[in-house]
């Protein structure tokens, strides 16, 4: 086997590959996927000198360790944690040359959820529909990593700028979530419109790569019975039977029937990615669709 290869030592709770994921692809019914925190998986490669489209490990909660077979530079970004090479520190948010053979541990979240372990060369597992992304919904992509795996690592193209530090927003204390009314806010009482636009929410321990669930005020329905499956897009609040809103993350379903009373922007959603359960919820609408025909407002599956 090549040296360049990266032996995972500890996977921790979850660690997946995470790339700008597959869009384009949702009238075929699949996901989007991709790194649920763009911005720090981009910041990972460019520490490291890749292009911004490499793969990246993404850890949950409790980070991972890996052992490179050859010296590489590596680079981890997200949500602050120590960072150590043969139990020595290390920085984080910077890059840290890792010789062959050592151990990069990437501890727990001191906050946030999720961080992104940047290597030299990138990860150039098999692509599937153009993205190494795993994805948990469909199944695409490699599996998560489990103790043992090993995986293939390219090698440094030395064409692509490298930055030595850059400054990361720290996790939400609060997340504040921008949405645009609709595409059926109508299926809602007035009351519940304006709870949901004024009322606090919390974070819920029940969400995923898939959607992040609140807790908080459930929201009344004006209208009974069932809405026929329509297209989802990121960022799309759905509000199931038990009145608490889903925001759609990078795994969402492309269909569903609940109704979407909003729409979150999509700068905003990177916040929600590192978003602990319990952290407050604010929705703040900042405008309406202009037109009920118009579809949906300026988000991409």
């Amino acid at each position: 086997m090549t040296d360049r290869a990266l032996a995972v030592v500890r996977a921790g709770a979850l660690t997946t590959l995470q790339d700008g994921g597959r869009p384009g692809h949702a009238h075929l019914g699949v996901p989007r996927s991709g790194a649920l925190d763009r911005p720090a998986a981009g910041l990972a490669n460019r520490l490291v000198g890749n292009p911004p489209g490499a793969a990246v490990l993404e850890t949950t909660l409790d980070g991972c360790a890996v052992r490179p077979r050859s010296t590489v530079t590596v680079a981890v970004t997200g949500a602050p944690c120590r960072v150590t090479v043969d139990g020595r520190p290390a920085a984080w948010g910077a890059p840290v040359r890792v010789p062959a053979g050592a151990l990069l541990d990437v501890g727990p979240a001191v906050s946030g959820l999720r961080a992104y372990v940047g290597v030299s060369g990138g990860i150039p597992v098999e692509p599937v529909l153009g993205s190494r992304s795993t994805d948990l919904l469909s199944g695409l992509g490699p599996p998560p990593l489990a103790d043992g795996t090993v995986l293939p690592l390219g090698r440094p193209a030395g064409v692509h700028a490298r930055v030595d530090v850059a400054p990361q927003p720290a996790p939400p204390a609060e997340l504040v979530l921008r949405v645009t009314l609709g595409p059926r806010d109508s299926w809602f009482t007035p009351e519940a419109v304006r709870a949901f636009v004024s009322r606090p929410y919390r974070v819920s321990s029940a969400s995923n790569r898939i959607g992040l669930r609140t807790e908080g005020p459930a929201l009344e329905r004006a209208r009974p019975g069932e809405l026929a499956s329509e297209g989802m897009v990121l960022g799309a609040v759905q509000v199931p039977p038990d009145g608490r809103p889903v925001v759609f993350l990078a795994d969402h379903p492309t269909t569903g029937g609940y109704p979407v009373i909003a729409v979150v922007r999509a700068a905003d959603l990177p916040a929600a990615a590192q978003a602990v359960p319990g952290t407050p919820v604010r929705f703040v609408a900042v405008r309406r669709r202009q037109d009920p025909l118009c579809g949906w407002p300026g988000q991409h599956a």
